[in-house]
């Protein structure tokens, strides 16, 4: 074989999905949640609990912050972002692409690339389908993904189709750049594994906003270009949530069967088991360990908020059913006069049980998915977080 990455279906229950992505670094059971390394860490988490309590195959990196700050060079003279960080599983990183649409007043869109102005000094850049995949191969992640231009969750039919033939643009120009520096043999850090060539992977990036049509369209275009995953991109950018769905729906059956599909950006564990269902493969998200620094926990009974009153003698832990060390050990009583009292460690505490949250829920799916369970499963799951979040407003009364 020789290919990148390997995947493959084991099972499968309507649209739901349970299989194997193998990069030259990890075996990956799918579905799976990737914890997000914004600036070469998990905000808060050691990689050594992520390892060995959590077993996380993959987390993801952000292009756009590294690239800032340390800045490539420097992470590539340190033999790229694996040993920089003593990451050694797979890594797939972002495009830089949903960072820069976030600095909307800030940036200026061509058919070449965006200008932007740093957060950090206000120092002028300039980010180019090129330029990204010259940092992602200097990072040296298993997984790359293509710069896409990213629309408003709301943006109109004829301001998404301009969108969205940007994006495929950019999708050919980020492969043709990628194909180049692949076959350039530059160092990057890269290992062959068995059957793998040691190369990264390429995935593409489909948009569309709301639009059905476009989204078909969008996601036309770029398995047109061809890749090696595909990823729906711009959701959970303030559209309703009944619209993501929909998106879901009608495009992730869709997606060619034959490679991992990548929802970017979502979500709440609901959101996750959801979108499973309509057929989506691989998941990142930033709230375990943001909703953790605002001590929200996530729970099989729903949202808790450790700041609540009604837990300063609370003795339980944030989820009687969770496996995680922090829940074995630490009484929502002592992590709310952590957080009260500003001690980092409460911050810390939280993220590690809400990554331990997700990642156990998503290997919950899996099994049930292999058992043929996971309809019932998704069922239960979900009206067990909405009744006990109906009980816990009613408790804050």
């Amino acid at each position: 074989m020789n290919k990148p990455i390997e995947w493959k279906v084991l099972a499968q229950e309507g649209e739901a999905r349970a299989g194997i992505l193998r990069t030259r670094r990890s075996v990956i059971e799918t579905p799976v949640f990737m914890p997000v390394g914004t600036q070469g860490t998990v905000k808060g988490v050691r990689y050594e609990w992520l390892e060995t309590e959590m077993d996380a195959r993959i987390i993801l990196g952000n292009t756009y912050h590294l690239w800032l700050r340390p800045n490539p060079e420097i992470i590539r003279s340190c033999g790229g972002l694996h040993k920089f960080s003593t990451w050694n599983r797979s890594l797939l990183t972002d495009s830089g692409g949903f960072q820069v649409f976030s600095l909307t007043d800030l940036r200026k869109l061509n058919e070449e690339g965006v200008e932007f102005r740093s957060h950090i000094d206000g120092s002028k850049k300039f980010l180019s389908p090129e330029i990204s995949m010259e940092i992602q191969a200097a990072l040296g992640s298993e997984i790359v993904m293509v710069l896409d231009e990213c629309p408003k969750g709301d943006a109109g039919h004829v301001e998404t189709k301009k969108s969205l033939e940007m994006t495929a643009r950019w999708a050919k120009r980020s492969k043709d750049k990628f194909n180049q520096l692949q076959d350039s043999g530059m160092d990057t850090g890269f290992i062959e594994a068995d059957g793998l060539n040691g190369k990264q992977a390429l995935f593409g990036i489909f948009q569309g906003a709301g639009h059905l049509d476009l989204r078909k369209k969008s996601l036309e275009k770029t398995v047109e270009v061809g890749f090696d995953g595909y990823a729906i991109g711009g959701l959970s950018v303030g559209e309703e949530k009944s619209i993501m769905y929909e998106v879901i729906e009608n495009l992730a059956p869709q997606m060619p069967t034959d490679a991992p599909r990548y929802l970017m950006g979502v979500g709440t564990p609901e959101d996750l088991v959801e979108a499973v269902y309509r057929g989506v493969d691989m998941f990142d998200c930033v709230m375990p360990t943001r909703n953790g620094r605002t001590g929200s926990a996530f729970t099989s009974q729903g949202k808790l908020n450790i700041r609540n009153a009604k837990f300063i003698t609370d003795t339980a832990p944030l989820d009687s059913e969770c496996p995680c060390s922090v829940c074995q050990r630490y009484s929502r009583a002592y992590l709310r006069h952590l957080y009260q009292t500003g001690e980092m460690l409460a911050a810390m505490l939280i993220s590690h049980h809400n990554l331990a949250f997700f990642l156990d829920t998503m290997k919950k799916v899996r099994q049930s998915i292999k058992l043929g369970q996971f309809n019932q499963f998704r069922k239960d799951f979900l009206t067990k977080i909405s009744e006990g979040e109906k009980e816990n407003r009613q408790m804050s009364v």
